[in-house]
């Protein structure tokens, strides 16, 4: 019989808070962590806004040679694989061998490529820096936390643009499930706010252009929607074999009970027609959970405020929910922390698991005019109270990736 997996341990760092405590206090309070780029003068972009994590110390969790020598993708995770491990209570050393990490990104190290592209061509090649390679690489941070933490079990990185983080915890949950580890640190990082990334996101026309009223940008199903913002921080979960975490009295913050992925083999950016692609994730997750799509309470929304991947979520939601899609509750949290693509999936699947604890909702704020195509209760503006006993998160990328994580709150 296959393996029962829950969430023992979070950590989180957001545009909203260095940690799951003050993250997700402002998620329930509906603040928005958009502002003016401030890690870089974007005075010449025409997109001038992003959700950056301010005020993170990543000496805190790395000392000073790590710090200098890794980049800043694998600072955000070095602190969440922390944090959820300190909070799963997970001694790792006496069962080190089952152990595993698998922690993804979607970009890697940009800043280290930008800054050694800038040293290549204005000090010579022989001025590129030796950790060059592995301060950019995108496996490095689940390199780095199993090197630190002293984690030797199954150990990789998984690339799947904006459905990274989903697709780490979820084949971290497959690992457990098939015996290959007890535990697993599992999650998504990502700091792509750099001078290149903004101008090409902009560039493609992806992004909202709102430079004078940044915290109202990203506005997820709003008829007025005009583009993501781009945000950087990282989520990371313990996931653990429910009679392990049990005989060692963890907190269980809830059960893993189904995952899938898809491909759209359809556009490069855009979602197929309908969301099929996302529609079969669901259905398949729903099937290997052993649900009814009516048993489903609420789900953490992919909720990019772009228009056409706004538009096909909510397709697809139909699509599989039926009438039952009117009776969910649906909020995008990226109009908060804005999108952090490879990690979105991992804090939103902390942030499913938190709304399952606590019985709150977690708002879509800047929800203003209804889009007759985007018709469902997406919990606008106002957090709301709401027992749920299932919920799920879904996450899709560019190049057609989706990802369906499904949650339940644990048995009492």
């Amino acid at each position: 019989m296959a393996a029962r997996v829950v969430i023992s341990g979070m950590g989180m760092v957001t545009p909203l808070g260095n940690d799951v405590a003050s993250s997700w206090e402002a998620l329930l309070q509906g603040r928005s962590g958009v502002g003016t780029v401030a890690s870089f003068d974007p005075s010449q972009h025409d997109v001038r806004i992003a959700a950056e994590a301010r005020d993170f110390d990543p000496l805190a969790y790395l000392d000073r040679k790590d710090m200098r020598r890794t980049e800043r993708f694998i600072h955000f995770a070095a602190a969440a694989a922390q944090q959820a491990v300190a909070d799963s209570g997970l001694e790792i050393a006496p069962i080190a061998d089952e152990v595993g990490v698998v922690i993804g990104s979607g970009s890697g190290g940009l800043h280290a490529l930008e800054d050694q592209f800038h040293v290549l061509f204005e000090r010579g090649a022989d001025r590129i820096s030796p950790f060059f390679i592995t301060q950019m690489v995108a496996d490095m941070a689940c390199g780095f936390v199993s090197m630190s933490m002293g984690a030797r079990g199954p150990n990789f990185a998984t690339v799947s643009a904006c459905a990274t983080g989903a697709n780490a915890i979820g084949e971290a949950y497959e690992t457990i499930k098939r015996g290959d580890a007890v535990a697993m640190i599992a999650g998504g990082t990502e700091a792509g706010i750099t001078p290149m990334t903004l101008a090409a996101f902009a560039s493609m026309h992806a992004l909202s252009r709102r430079n004078d009223d940044p915290e109202r940008a990203s506005r997820p199903f709003d008829a007025e929607r005009d583009g993501f913002v781009m945000g950087e921080g990282a989520g990371v979960v313990v996931l653990e074999e429910l009679e392990h975490a049990r005989a060692r009295g963890a907190t269980i913050y809830a059960e893993v009970l189904g995952y899938a992925s898809t491909s759209d083999a359809h556009h490069i950016t855009d979602p197929a027609p309908g969301g099929a692609g996302l529609a079969r994730a669901l259905r398949r997750a729903l099937k290997k959970a052993e649900l009814a799509p009516e048993r489903v309470d609420y789900i953490n929304a992919h909720g990019t405020s772009t228009k056409p991947n706004d538009r096909q979520e909510t397709a697809a939601i139909k699509s599989v929910f039926g009438e039952h899609a009117s009776k969910l509750a649906i909020s995008s949290t990226k109009s908060m922390t804005g999108h952090l693509m490879g990690a979105a999936g991992g804090i939103e699947i902390v942030i499913t698991a938190l709304a399952l604890r606590d019985g709150m909702l977690p708002p879509t704020i800047n929800y203003e005019h209804p889009d007759p195509e985007c018709d469902l209760d997406y919990v606008p503006n106002m957090a709301r109270k709401r027992a749920i006993r299932v919920a799920l998160s879904n996450s899709m990328g560019f190049g057609g990736h989706n990802a369906v994580v499904i949650l339940g709150k644990p048995e009492e």
